[in-house]
């Protein structure tokens, strides 16, 4: 069974779509979806500026619709990989007792990039820049993906 990964932000209009858009063209194999911890954007497509900027890496995000993450989720997915610390926390708060879903901060598996979550460019306007790092922790999460979802 190939492995099921959400990704969480806080609209699901930004970061996670864009996250659940590398993923999928980097590793179709993968099941992916992306949710948000609030439900403002529910049913509407990622923000028109975070598509143009994944259009331009090649990626197409036209097909998403922003969702809130549920406690069901916790059961559907094998991994769980937030955009920061607040989402995180906001997952974490409805995690069912005794469920063991590993929730991992996105960033965790770049490293490199020095960054400790990725900022929302809807507040920041840096689109590319949050690109960048998704980008660099979805191949970081490539290379380890057979041993986190074990």
């Amino acid at each position: 069974m190939a492995p099921r990964i959400l990704f969480v932000c806080l609209g699901n209009i930004c970061r996670s779509p864009a996250a659940e858009g590398v993923f999928r063209n980097l590793c179709p194999e993968v099941e992916t979806d992306s949710a948000g911890t609030a439900a403002w954007h529910v049913g509407k497509p990622p923000y028109g500026p975070m598509q143009a900027a994944a259009s331009a890496r090649g990626i197409n995000l036209s097909d998403l619709r922003a969702r809130q993450f549920t406690v069901a989720d916790f059961d559907r997915y094998d991994l769980i990989l937030v955009m920061d610390d607040s989402n995180l926390s906001d997952v974490e708060t409805l995690r069912p007792v005794g469920n063991e879903t590993p929730v991992r901060l996105m960033t965790d598996f770049s490293p490199a990039a020095g960054a400790d979550h990725v900022p929302d460019p809807y507040y920041t306007r840096d689109f590319d820049g949050a690109l960048d790092l998704i980008e660099q922790a979805a191949q970081g999460i490539k290379a380890v993906l057979p041993s986190l979802t074990d």
